[in-house]
């Protein structure tokens, strides 16, 4: 099977057309990899600088016990607390199960 660009003289069919897919192939990977190490590099300085400590928790899981405790409906929870009512109903499925966690 052969690759032929339309737009530009690669043809894969012969070894010109294939090296210079090989080349572009190597050229994207290495762009790839170099983004890669920048993005390392960010994260640690983020952290040594005790910047970059992860997403912080939108909910008190214990709030949202609370109003529920109240009678308040999800959505009412939710328009309190600013948030969707999934993140509400997720919340309050974890803490019913068990697995109970600030999100």
């Amino acid at each position: 099977m052969h690759f032929q660009c339309v737009h530009q003289s690669i043809d894969t069919s012969s070894s010109t057309g294939k090296l210079t897919l090989a080349i572009l192939g190597a050229v994207a990977e290495f762009e790839n990899d170099i983004r890669r190490e920048r993005q390392r590099a960010g994260i640690q300085k983020a952290k040594a600088n005790g910047v970059y400590k992860g997403r912080r928790a939108g909910i008190d899981a214990k709030r949202v016990r609370e109003l529920a405790v109240r009678g308040m409906s999800v959505g009412a929870i939710a328009s309190e607390l600013g948030c969707h009512r999934q993140s509400i109903y997720r919340l309050t499925r974890d803490v019913d199960s068990g697995d109970e966690h600030s999100q």
